[in-house]
């Protein structure tokens, strides 16, 4: 104190000023995280009849580079995420585009190369956590959609509260997305495969509010309220169990949505009840699930395009949720570590829809089988890269069959 008080006011003003920021960027730096993915997708989506593209089928490398700061200290603490993703083209034509790996150009073309952006700035104070900018929610109402070679991103605001135990309060709002073929972002539009609505599909802003409360470390019930502006609102209600004991494990899983148009209606009339389940025993490395699916109201289920749908029947190609659909799945994976071979697994199941209300069509009917094989190198130099072989036979009365393959391989390098 002596010392600092015989030191002249300049001197110990810029010592003050500088270490700040130093103190500042020691809070950013100590708990941040900076990762590499590199993807390498190859797709072959073959249509087995029916007029227009017979065959899509492109192969491509991905690169995302992904970075979380920590935060400032005190009482609000201050950070910053970033996402970059280059994507490029190593086989496509025009004749063979439209997989979802590649933007296609207005004249048909399929560039060399696609790049992507984001920032995200956030706020941490206790338990709680608010962030605007790029976001990749995995909401039950709106889940980004990961499943080629860059992810679909989102741009907005959200705010997670987690100061009681087990309970978390989930409010945000979205924008804009950048679709996951893209580079432009774009407003939010409700998807209508198969013709499923009318109108113009264009909606506002995507705002919702949730909770999730867990108990007895098995269950988990949530609620969310999701309302899509102009195009519709919807509510979300779903329970998770885990039991596990000497007999194995049983893991349920129960999603109810209520679906209906809101504001200015601009996709139709939307009346929506979506019902799903699926149930899993699980013992010794091997798994067996059934799940059921049941759609009601006199539209199809709603949600906003280019998202994954938090449906326990939306796999590889089919969605299963057409007006009036009742849907069945049973499900088998085996984790092969159990016979030897640890990061070896399998799985496969099949589905089977019926009685949809589909417009032109003259029968409901449709079914997909899907069978998967992945591996994960578990040690040494080349530990985390991934290999997965998928497949997908679909058949349908109201769309076209196809024939889908997917190999991917991945490879994680932490970089912080």
């Amino acid at each position: 104190m002596t010392l600092i008080k015989n030191m002249p006011l300049c001197v110990v003003g810029a010592g003050l000023a500088a270490s700040v920021p130093s103190v500042f960027a020691e809070g950013i730096l100590n708990d941040s995280k900076a990762s590499l993915e590199l993807r390498n997708f190859y797709m072959n989506r073959d249509f087995r009849e029916g007029s227009g593209q017979s065959q899509r089928e492109e192969w491509a490398q991905g690169f995302i580079l992904r970075y979380e700061s920590g935060y400032t200290p005190g009482v609000i603490g201050v950070g910053f995420d970033a996402i970059g993703m280059l994507g490029v083209k190593l086989d496509s034509s025009p004749g063979r585009a439209g997989t979802g790996l590649l933007p296609v150009q207005d004249d048909g073309e399929v560039p060399d190369t696609y790049s992507k952006a984001g920032g995200t700035f956030k706020l941490r104070a206790s338990n709680s956590e608010f962030k605007v900018g790029t976001l990749l929610p995995k909401w039950p109402t709106l889940q980004a959609n990961d499943g080629r070679l860059l992810p679909q991103i989102f741009e907005g605001m959200q705010l997670q509260v987690r100061e009681l135990k087990g309970l978390e309060f989930t409010g945000a709002q979205i924008q804009r997305t950048v679709q996951r073929d893209q580079t432009g972002d774009e407003g939010l539009t409700l998807n209508n495969k198969n013709r499923r609505f009318s109108g113009s599909l264009d909606g506002g802003d995507f705002d919702v509010m949730g909770l999730t409360y867990q108990f007895l470390k098995t269950t988990n019930l949530s609620y969310q309220y999701a309302r899509f502006e102009d195009i519709y609102r919807q509510q979300f209600f779903g329970i998770t169990d885990r039991r596990k004991g000497d007999w194995g494990a049983f893991n349920s899983d129960i999603r109810l949505f209520l679906s209906d148009d809101e504001g200015l209606a601009q996709g139709g009339a939307i009346d929506n009840r979506a019902f799903s389940a699926m149930g899993t025993y699980k013992l010794s490395g091997h798994s067996l699930g059934v799940g059921y699916q049941l759609m009601s109201g006199d539209s199809a289920f709603p949600y906003v395009a280019g998202s994954n749908p938090f449906l326990v029947n939306f796999v590889q190609i089919g969605d299963f949720a057409e007006k009036d659909e009742q849907s069945w799945q049973l499900r088998y994976d085996f984790d092969l570590a159990n016979v030897g071979i640890p990061g070896l697994t399998f799985m496969t199941r099949y589905l089977r829809g019926s009685g949809a209300d589909v417009r032109g069509a003259d029968s409901g009917g449709e079914r997909e089988l899907d069978i998967e094989l992945q591996y994960v190198i578990q040690s040494g130099a080349l530990k985390g890269l991934g290999m997965r072989l998928r497949s997908a036979t679909y058949r349908s009365d109201f769309s076209r069959d196809a024939n889908d393959a997917r190999v991917i391989v991945s490879y994680p390098l932490n970089l912080l």
